[in-house]
């Protein structure tokens, strides 16, 4: 699987995002450090599991248009 990578402004976003989180919910101020870390925990642990079901979900979804595709095009040739 190829690292997952995310732009400046998205890391930065969602760092923002994980400190809105844990002062409201946790009453915990989180440093952009701490909340890099535990981005980076996340993006490590949770991300291939996440990816590997989204190439599942394509492979299905193209799956499906690939079964339909005799359907949509065929031509019948006994005449």
């Amino acid at each position: 699987m190829k690292e997952i990578r995310l732009t400046e402004d998205r890391r930065d976003r969602l760092i923002g995002q994980l400190q809105s989180l844990f002062e409201r919910e946790f009453d915990e101020k989180l440093s952009a450090f701490r909340a890099e870390q535990v981005l980076d925990l996340m993006l490590n642990t949770l991300g291939p599991g996440i990816y590997n079901q989204a190439v599942q979900d394509v492979r299905a979804h193209l799956q499906s248009k690939l079964d339909d595709l005799d359907g949509e095009v065929y031509v019948d040739d006994r005449t």
